[in-house]
């Protein structure tokens, strides 16, 4: 590894990791394909998880509180805990002075993200949200091809996941974690509706709670400047995952899971079908981290394609989601 006083394109970032989860998993192993990073230490509350997680990955430091995570040699965290933490871990990490890339959905609300952003801002760190899809082969080469060959603009947007699989002790079935599939699935869905129909308008959201008190299945249409969406998110029925963008002369189809996309098929006005196929590596997650790295080495804080004001976008859209069906968190 090439040392601190290395040209930018190559110096070091070193990550920590907050919380040892399948979220981290899927960072780690994607770290590996990032060039010019290590993963130098890990921390979580439960301690046999996080020392297991440490031996998996090879991480050479297992800390056993989350001071000792942030005052160790790290230049940015990774935070992957449940959302009802994400609030207090990132605030904790920008103020010891790290760079924070947080995985969705960056907050419960929009005025906890509101204290995120501010106080990134007062120590002068870069904060993003691990937003995955804009980075892969597929959705990058489908910007291209719709540049090159359009359909229209786009109006209308449709997409949608729901997981009935899911163990009865998953996070999501539970408010205390921030819980419910607009908070869990939910947050993709926001984003493909707000990254091609642009600012939001407008939301009404009908659904059903689970006894615990969060949205078990939730149908979401919103209205943009650009166009409507129809988005749902669940976790007691059974859906396929894939996505559609209509334009006047012609529409696209995203096809499952959307948001790890390798497919998509554009049929046009004219009867043509162009098929897209781009696979991805190392498990998706290096692509927003290698982002990341960049605009670090760039002095940037702030990052065009998730950009704050996207981020403040996708919380407003979900908590007005959630309001809609009267979910609540414990502390709101």
């Amino acid at each position: 590894m090439p040392s601190g006083d290395a040209p930018e394109a190559q110096q070091l970032i070193r990550f920590g990791i907050i919380g040892p989860g399948r979220a981290a998993a899927r960072f780690a192993q994607g770290l590996t394909a990032v060039p010019y990073t290590s993963l130098a230490a890990v921390w979580g509350r439960n301690l046999d998880r996080t020392n297991t997680f440490a031996d998996k990955f090879a991480v050479p430091q297992s800390t056993s509180s989350l001071d000792e995570l942030l005052t160790s040699s790290i230049d940015a965290v990774y935070v992957a805990t449940h959302p009802d933490t994400h609030a207090e871990l990132c605030i904790q990490a920008i103020a010891s002075g790290k760079h924070v890339l947080c995985e969705k959905p960056s907050a419960l609300n929009e005025r906890q993200l509101v204290e995120i952003l501010a106080a990134a801002s007062l120590h002068d760190r870069l904060f993003m949200e691990a937003m995955k899809p804009p980075f892969f082969p597929l959705y990058q080469r489908l910007r291209q091809h719709l540049a090159a060959d359009p359909i229209g603009p786009i109006g209308f947007v449709r997409a949608g996941h729901s997981d009935s699989t899911l163990e009865p002790d998953y996070p999501l079935h539970f408010p205390e974690l921030g819980g419910g599939g607009i908070m869990g699935i939910g947050p993709y869905e926001a984003f493909l509706a707000l990254d091609w129909l642009g600012p939001l308008i407008r939301v009404h959201t009908i659904g059903r709670l689970n006894p615990a008190g969060v949205d078990s299945f939730a149908l979401i249409h919103t209205e943009h400047e650009r166009g409507m969406a129809q988005l749902h998110t669940g976790l007691d029925l059974l859906s396929h995952g894939d996505a559609m963008l209509s334009g006047p002369r012609g529409y696209v189809l995203i096809h499952a899971n959307w948001w790890n996309p390798t497919r998509a098929t554009i049929h046009y006005i004219d009867r043509r079908i162009v098929e897209l196929h781009e696979p991805y590596t190392a498990g998706g997650f290096n692509y927003e981290t290698e982002h990341f790295c960049d605009l670090i080495r760039q002095g940037f804080r702030d990052s065009p394609e998730i950009p704050h004001s996207l981020s403040l976008a996708m919380a407003r859209l979900l908590e007005s989601a959630r309001t809609d069906l009267g979910v609540r968190f414990p502390g709101e």
